[in-house]
Formats: C-alpha cells, structure tokens, sequence
C-alpha cells in the first residue's frame, strides 16, 4: 500500500489548507484513513479519523475548524482546514487501516507551516 500526501505548505494565522491523500496498490477492506500530526518536540497525535461508514473523529483542538471526508472511490482521503493557527504547524501524516493488514500504513508526512 502506498500513500501519497499533497496540500501542505505554508499560510497565514485565520488562512485554510486541504490536505489529500490518495492510497493505491493492494487496497481491500478498508477500515479507516486518517490523520495524525507531529510538532517539532513533541508526540505524533490524531487529528482526525473517518471510518469506512463514514463516522469521523477529531481532536478537540480542530473540532469546528477542520473536516475529514473520503473520495476518489474511497481511497481518498481529504482534510480541509480552516481558520489555522500557528499552533496548527506540524508535519501532518495520512494513514490507513485495512481488514486485512493488521499493520498500518503510513505516508511521509506533510508539512503545514501557519505563520505571519
């Protein structure tokens, strides 16, 4: 399975950004894609999750700012951010997780920079 993950750069403090990350190659039964974010110095944490069923899952921080969708046939996975902040800069990784692959999979990450 390989991610590729697009979208990041840099924007100002109140800007938006749309993460996309599209999965390709032995793709079956997937159970959730995602996203997680790291700042420097500090530890990987979820941002948001969206099931096969479509239930999703946010950090209480991105909660009403951003919004995680699928498409593409499912194997797209989108972030749109909205009214960033600068504590949003981090590098921001896609995952995957298949019925059939007990191991996740992860992209190479990302990197979202909010600055004046």
């Amino acid at each position: 399975v390989q991610l590729v993950e697009s979208g990041g750069g840099l924007v100002q403090p109140g800007g938006s950004l749309r993460l996309s990350c599209a999965a390709s190659g032995s793709i079956f039964g997937i159970n959730a894609m995602g996203w997680y974010r790291q700042a420097s110095g500090s530890q990987r944490e979820l941002v948001a999750a969206i099931t096969s069923g479509g239930s999703t899952n946010y950090a209480d921080s991105v909660k009403g700012r951003f919004t995680i969708s699928r498409a593409n046939a499912k194997n797209t996975v989108l972030l749109q951010m909205n009214s960033l902040k600068p504590e949003d800069t981090a590098v921001y990784y896609c995952f995957v997780d298949q019925t059939i692959d007990p191991v996740r999979r992860w992209g190479e990450g990302t990197l979202v920079t909010v600055s004046s």
